[in-house]
């Protein structure tokens, strides 16, 4: 049977995929220069697969008899993927991006930890599913991070 921390740990990365959709969309929107291209390119693609997260997390917990939050729930936390005051720093927000996928790793592999323990295997499955995604994208970001030049 499924716990509360599950529905807890649910309800946690569905917030979060939103919020990094919002800030993912904004940055590849905002960033400027030549090397930027290429980050905003697979920003806006990731954009797609983050609410596609959110989606199946939201479904998750409609099946396990609970409501996805709506956005009095938000409290934004992902302070170093705000867009950059200076648009050409493309670093800054690859480190916010790995930073954002770092975070969501971790609460992938606690989710699946503790679907396992309560023997739940769907989740486990939604866990597992997300989490190949998320270290996709943290992958992607951390060869950015030693291509793009460095100020």
């Amino acid at each position: 049977m499924t716990t509360d921390e599950i529905t807890d740990l649910l309800t946690e990365a569905y917030i979060d995929e939103l919020e990094t959709v919002m800030n993912y969309q904004t940055n590849a929107i905002v960033l400027d220069g030549v090397h930027a291209e290429e980050v905003k390119t697979s920003l806006e693609e990731d954009v797609q697969e983050e609410l596609e997260h959110a989606r199946m997390l939201g479904e998750r917990l409609k099946q396990l008899d609970e409501s996805p939050p709506g956005s009095e729930a938000f409290e934004a936390t992902q302070s170093s993927l705000q867009p950059p005051e200076d648009t050409t720093d493309v670093q800054s927000v690859i480190e916010g991006v790995l930073e954002a996928e770092d975070d969501a790793i971790e609460t992938y592999r606690a989710l699946h930890e503790a679907a396992s323990e309560a023997n739940d295997p769907v989740t486990e499955d939604v866990a597992v599913t997300i989490l190949a995604d998320e270290e996709a994208h943290h992958t992607e970001f951390r060869g950015f991070q030693k291509e793009f030049p460095q100020d």
